[in-house]
């Protein structure tokens, strides 16, 4: 296990020198070997030519460093005839300068304290790599090469390593230089520890590794940023990136995930190095005519506020009413947030930074600086701080730093940095200071634990212990991937497998105090290392003020907010989030914002009219309450309060020639049926149910068939009545009182059996018939067997179409009192109804169908009770002397003879 672990931590030794070869090569083009010595002899540096100013203090173990302690080089003039001048920096940076500062605070506690490191005392070597990734490669350089009279030595060796090299760097700064300064260390197995390189590439250990960081990768605060969209709604953003690996990656990432959240980029630009005037103003055009009230701005922030510069450049193109997102790198920068053309741009911003803490004696050692001190001449960025801090020149020059004095009065020795109030004595935000002294004290406790080793136990190969002595950087890399301890400040350090710390940030935002000073508030917090179901990110909104100082939300959509009752519908060539809103067709609903699709209701069940609720259908039968079935129940109970007139009316006159003459008996029956037929339409109003359904149907059969079995009787005595006046017939002794009843009887037993079989074998039953694109919930009577239903009416129709026929061969027999003719008027208009029923009983829809069969009925009623008795009761109220025996005979003496 220790000889694969040993093959895990030293590169093979081909893929060493490869490197090694590509490094000498690298070497001797950077730092020219002098063509007169042996060839056999290494590259050496040639005294003054390419030295870069650089702070150190001796020790026993040396801390590399580098720090962009200005943000920008002046590139001299190239040029074949002449040696070039040294590269010149300008733009002192007072926040970088506060964390190399940092740097030395840190080594000096641990040498003061003694505890981590007894016996052993801490040094540093700390260069300016000047913002740009050449130069952080030529300190990188400087920090690994041999001194004037060592070499680089063989792989077998040296293990790939060169004498004279620091153990372990700490920085750079920016992602884009510690790119290039990674790839040259991790050839050697350098541990570097970057306090502020958060690109996301930088966690690939196949590329980088011996790369670690204290700065989150920009996944983290990418996952961050995407989670702050989220929270607050908004689907339409725009991003702005710095030209670098930095600004480019981390918004790249951006872009992606909040694609899968649905949202959209509303656009996505890069700030140019070369600050590009027209370009930044093409930025700034776009951003006001993209119409996102919320931007990403992922860069340094340098390049933040070159951009906002322009913005403020032109009246025209101020921008108000954006609400911006600030990366990591600018969230807490003082660049942008002490000037005060600044405010009202960004004021209201927001934006993740690290975890911040106080570190005690920190600012007392910052503010102890002073020219005069001891080791002054020895600090060549002293210098420039000094003259940028208090606006007056030094007489004291710096080899290989050229500074233009012109206008600046000589310093007169009596500056305090006390009486001067500016970024790098301010420590109220110590996040990055503070990701610098963690990875300080990360490499003492690495050390501490090296010289801890017991032989035997050691993690290499055959279970050895390092050198304390001489230390390998390979050997103190696996040591600090291996860091996990408990600060004095209460937080965790370690690192992950790709040399990650745990991610932690606070949610900043921008607001003016009374004094109109800006002030980063802290309104919530992220942490990644959430456990299972809870929030990663925590946001107290009631603390946020917005751009402009509002307090509401600000809305960022490409389109309006769908409300709930309507869906988004997608606009052809526009993004996703651009959309228009369309109302949810009948039966749908949505009942949340930007519904992405309407929801169809159960089939009970019906949208309302803001298309918000599933209600349920209305339920349609015919009923009581509603107008069709009041008309139709008062048409039934008038006809059965006729029908009751005319049997009074009988009753008062059965005496008469005309009622006797026309079988009263009958008469009587065929009225009390009429009646039942009026009444059994009444069954058919009101809410089906089970007794309701099996009643409708059997009455109106039934009561129909006693109907026509009367009529039928009538309709054969008048016809045997008259065949029996012929000579020698006895033919109505078949057709006397009893045989009458029988007929009755018999006729109306076959619909009673037909009915009663009916409701044994499948009864009709309530249903509810649920038209999939309607409001309603139709209950019907169901009739259960179509045969059944089918033989009832087809036996009422066959009695129907008996007695038509028999009262058709009867009419013209003689007789003034002659029902034949009224009987086949009635059927007439009886099989006319019902012939019309079937067609408009099937087309009916819902309720319609049970009211067409109440009206079929009814209409059929009162053709017989019109037809047979009004003639009868006209004759009895209003023609009393037609209704005499005498007016009979003669009327049958005159047709007969």
């Amino acid at each position: 296990m220790s000889h694969f672990w040993m093959r895990s931590v030293e590169p093979s030794l081909s893929r060493r020198r490869t490197r090694v070869v590509f490094l000498s090569l690298l070497w001797c083009m950077i730092f020219p070997y002098n063509s007169h010595q042996d060839h056999n002899q290494q590259c050496q540096i040639i005294p003054g030519s390419m030295s870069l100013p650089v702070l150190e203090k001796k020790g026993d173990i040396i801390f590399g460093g580098l720090f962009s302690l200005h943000d920008m080089v002046v590139e001299p003039s190239l040029s074949f005839f002449s040696k070039p001048l040294p590269a010149q920096c300008t733009r002192f940076n007072f926040r970088t300068f506060r964390w190399m500062q940092t740097m030395i605070f840190a080594i000096e506690e641990i040498n003061g304290d003694g505890k981590l490191l007894p016996n052993i005392t801490l040094g540093y070597k700390i260069y300016d790599s000047c913002s740009t990734p050449h130069q952080a490669l030529k300190a990188a350089m400087e920090l690994v090469g041999s001194d004037k009279d060592s070499e680089i030595e063989e792989e077998t060796q040296s293990k790939g390593t060169c004498r004279g090299t620091v153990p372990a760097v700490i920085g750079d700064g920016g992602s884009t230089q510690s790119l290039v300064v990674a790839r040259f260390l991790g050839v050697f197995h350098v541990p570097q520890i970057s306090y502020f390189s958060s690109c996301a590439c930088l966690s690939d250990k196949n590329e980088f590794p011996a790369f670690l960081r204290t700065m989150p990768s920009d996944f983290f605060q990418v996952d961050a940023l995407v989670q702050l969209v989220k929270h607050f709604g908004w689907t339409w953003v725009g991003v702005i990136a710095g030209d670098d690996a930095y600004g480019r990656g981390g918004a790249n990432i951006f872009v992606n995930e909040v694609r899968k959240l649905g949202a959209c980029i509303a656009l996505h630009e890069v700030i140019p190095k070369n600050r590009a005037q027209t370009t930044i103003s093409s930025i700034v055009s776009q951003i006001r005519s993209s119409g996102a009230r919320v931007i990403l701005v992922f860069a340094v922030e340098q390049d933040a506020a070159a951009l906002f510069d322009e913005a403020l450049r032109h009246d025209t193109y101020r921008l108000t009413g954006i609400q911006w997102l600030a990366s990591e790198a600018w969230s807490t920068a003082a660049v942008l947030s002490t000037p005060k053309k600044y405010h009202h741009i960004l004021q209201g911003s927001m934006g993740f930074a690290i975890r911040r803490a106080h570190i005690p004696r920190l600012q007392d050692f910052l503010l102890r600086l002073h020219p005069s001190s001891p080791d002054a001449l020895a600090d060549p960025f002293l210098k420039p701080f000094w003259e940028e801090v208090f606006q007056c020149s030094l007489g004291v020059q710096v080899e290989g730093q050229e500074h233009n004095n012109e206008g600046k009065p000589p310093c007169s020795g009596a500056e305090d940095l006390r009486s001067v109030k500016n970024i790098y004595s301010d420590v109220s935000q110590l996040r990055i200071s503070y990701n610098v002294y963690k990875a300080v004290y990360a490499i003492v406790h690495a050390l501490k634990a090296m010289r801890s080793c017991v032989k035997g136990k050691g993690p290499f190969h055959l279970q050895a212990c390092p050198d304390t002595d001489n230390i390998q950087p390979w050997q103190l890399l696996h040591y600090i991937k291996q860091v996990k301890y408990l600060n004095s400040f209460g937080d965790e350090t370690k690192f992950d497998e790709n040399g990650d710390p745990a991610a932690m940030y606070d949610l900043v935002n921008w607001q003016l105090s009374p004094k109109g000073e800006m002030e980063f508030v802290t309104t919530g917090k992220f942490d990644e290392m959430t456990s299972v179901g809870k929030q990663k990110l925590q946001i107290q909104e009631d603390m946020i003020v917005w751009n402009g100082n509002e307090t509401k939300i600000p809305l960022s959509v490409c389109s309006s907010i769908c409300p709930p009752g309507t869906r988004k519908a997608i606009r052809p060539n526009f993004p996703i989030c651009c959309h228009d809103c369309v109302v949810c067709t009948a039966g749908e609903i949505s009942n949340q914002t930007d519904a992405i699709e309407c929801v169809r209701c159960l089939t009970e069940f019906w949208s309302n009219d803001g298309r918000t609720a599933c209600i349920p259908k209305q339920v349609e039968f015919l009923s009581f309450s509603d107008t069709m079935g009041i008309t139709l129940m008062a048409i039934s109970l008038l006809g059965s309060f006729c029908t009751c007139v005319v049997v009074v009316i009988f009753s008062c006159h059965r005496s008469t020639p005309i009622i006797r003459a026309n079988n009263s008996e009958l008469s009587f029956l065929l009225l009390f049926s009429l009646t039942l037929c009026f009444l059994c339409s009444l069954t058919f109003i009101g809410r089906p149910s089970e007794w309701s359904c099996m009643l409708r149907h059997t009455a109106f059969g039934i009561t129909f068939v006693l109907c026509m079995s009367c009529i039928l009787g009538k309709t054969i005595v008048v016809l045997m009545a008259f065949k029996a006046t012929l000579p020698g017939s006895n033919v109505m002794k078949w057709f006397g009182p009893a045989q009458q009843k029988a007929i009755i009887t018999l006729c109306t037993l076959v619909q009673v059996i037909i009915c009663t079989v009916w409701l044994v074998v499948a009864p009709p039953t309530p249903h509810r018939l649920i038209p999939r694109e309607s409001v309603i919930v139709i209950l019907l009577c169901d009739e259960g067997s179509p045969v059944a239903f089918a033989l009832v009416l087809g036996y009422i129709g066959l009695l129907a179409c008996l007695c038509l026929l028999l009262a058709f061969l009867a009419r013209k027999l003689p007789d003034n009192f002659n029902e034949a003719r009224l009987i086949t008027f009635s059927m007439l208009i009886f099989c006319a109804v019902w012939i019309a029923f079937v067609p408009a009983y099937i087309s009916s829809p819902g309720k319609y169908s049970t009211a067409t069969e109440v009206f079929a009925i009814l209409a059929s009623s009162y053709g017989l009770l019109g037809c047979i008795f009004a003639p009868k009761c006209y004759i009895i109220l209003l023609r009393p002397e037609k209704n005499t025996w005498k007016h009979l005979m003669s009327k049958a003496a005159t047709d007969k003879f």
